[in-house]
């Protein structure tokens, strides 16, 4: 009997010997831990895309390790991107988990091997993204608007909708804001048709088994608001995608305490989407 076989039967002796009562209280698997707050904020380098003028934009995202916090970060020693920094138009305010391709950093055509580093401290940890012209980072425009897609979209009819509303806006502090985009669009892809109702099972008989719920959100083309800087928390009027109606969506938000925000509206189509940004003056 080897070394090895020897530690073996000790172990199972030993496990045996425990009373029965105990065997339901070994883990069976390793679960996943979901922390609410206090962790930290990783920034991520998403790829470069190179401008008709010669010139690049370096694109990066942000993932928030928390499940529910929502973290305040100003332009300064704790979010700075360098060189040239520390603010460099890089959100201020950070929503939880995995926020894509929403920062981007035009660097000109003489750029070669030069690195940009972008730094995030929160809950005293500190997380750097590093954005340079690798030729495996390169992207198009293409991959944000169908946000990862790779398919270049070769022989695909389909363009991105359009999307246009005030580039600033002033409000009250605690007063809804009232939110307006005009969105055109050609129409593709088609808008699927809703599911038929499901018909309940008969008496005595099974019915389908269901591995999640029925989509309950709008079909079609949608515009989803997000806050990407400000001192204070937005609070928009409803959470998700509002359908666009006779070409036109409107939302409210109400601000917490007065400063500069920056909001986010994102137009989507079902398969291509664009942004556009509000500063609002808080008062």
């Amino acid at each position: 009997m080897n070394r090895h076989s020897g530690l073996l039967i000790l172990l199972a002796a030993l496990v045996l010997a425990l009373p029965t009562s105990s065997y339901a209280q070994l883990p069976t698997e390793i679960s996943g831990i979901r922390f609410n707050s206090g962790q930290d904020i990783v920034p991520y380098f998403e790829g470069w895309i190179k401008n008709p003028d010669g010139t690049f934009d370096l694109v990066f995202g942000y993932f928030n390790r928390n499940w529910q916090e929502e973290l305040v970060i100003p332009a300064g020693p704790n979010n700075s991107v360098e060189p040239g920094g520390p603010a460099a138009g890089q959100p201020t305010y950070f929503l939880p988990r995995r926020q894509r391709w929403v920062f981007r950093l035009r660097v000109p055509a003489d750029f070669g091997k030069k690195e940009v580093v972008w730094t995030i401290t929160a809950n005293g940890r500190s997380e750097k993204a590093y954005g340079n012209l690798l030729t495996a980072q390169e992207i198009n425009e293409r991959v944000i608007q169908t946000n990862g897609n790779l398919d270049p979209g070769e022989g695909d009819p389909n363009m991105p909708p359009s999307i246009e509303t005030a580039a600033t806006l002033t409000a009250q502090v605690g007063t809804p804001l009232t939110l307006t985009t005009f969105v055109r669009d050609d129409g593709l892809p088609k808008p699927r048709a809703a599911p038929a109702p499901r018909v309940p099972s008969t008496a005595g008989s099974f019915g389908g088994q269901v591995d999640r719920p029925a989509a309950t959100g709008p079909n079609g083309l949608t515009v989803r608001w997000l806050q990407y800087g400000g001192p204070g928390k937005v609070t928009f009027e409803k959470e998700g995608p509002l359908p666009v109606i006779d070409g036109r969506a409107a939302t409210t938000a109400t601000f917490s305490m007065p400063g500069t925000y920056r909001v986010r509206a994102t137009a989507n189509d079902g398969a291509l989407s664009t942004t556009t940004d509000i500063v609002v003056t808080v008062r």
